[in-house]
């Protein structure tokens, strides 16, 4: 097979719809559009969620009411019960982390919690540390650094 012998399947390619261009085009006088009406009119409809002035649903139903903090950051959490498995005097930086497999990527912050026991001293960065956190690392000998 070559390309010259190739065609598109049958009634795959029919010429487009062309509207508002006379009545000899099958489309003409409403254009599709019905008589008269909002919808009828140039630049006419309503938007999304408009239900002609009746208490919109989504204002209805308390679940949906409130509002998304766009500037909320997102943490990678990584709880100590995760870092207890790196061997005494590890250097656990982010890029440890991502090659590890305890994270996917460097996109999101990394913070520390405090969830599990540490008993060997590790050098620990991240960009924030839950207040237990620091206090376990630093009673077992480890040492933590905050990076921006």
């Amino acid at each position: 097979m070559q390309q010259h012998n190739l065609s598109s399947p049958k009634r795959s390619d029919r010429n487009r719809k062309r509207i508002g261009r006379g009545d000899g085009s099958g489309h003409g006088s409403f254009s599709g559009r019905g008589m008269k009406g909002q919808k009828s009119r140039s630049g006419g409809g309503v938007r999304p969620g408009f239900e002609g002035g009746q208490l919109p649903l989504a204002k209805a139903l308390p679940m949906m009411r409130g509002f998304t903090n766009i500037f909320r950051k997102e943490y990678e959490v990584i709880n100590l019960s995760t870092l207890a498995k790196f061997p005494a005097h590890t250097e656990v930086t982010p890029a440890l982390l991502v090659r590890e497999g305890i994270i996917k990527n460097l996109k999101n912050p990394i913070k520390i919690l405090g969830q599990g026991e540490l008993e060997q001293p590790l050098m620990v960065e991240a960009n924030r540390f839950s207040r237990s956190a620091r206090n376990q690392i630093e009673a077992v000998g480890g040492s933590v650094r905050e990076i921006k």
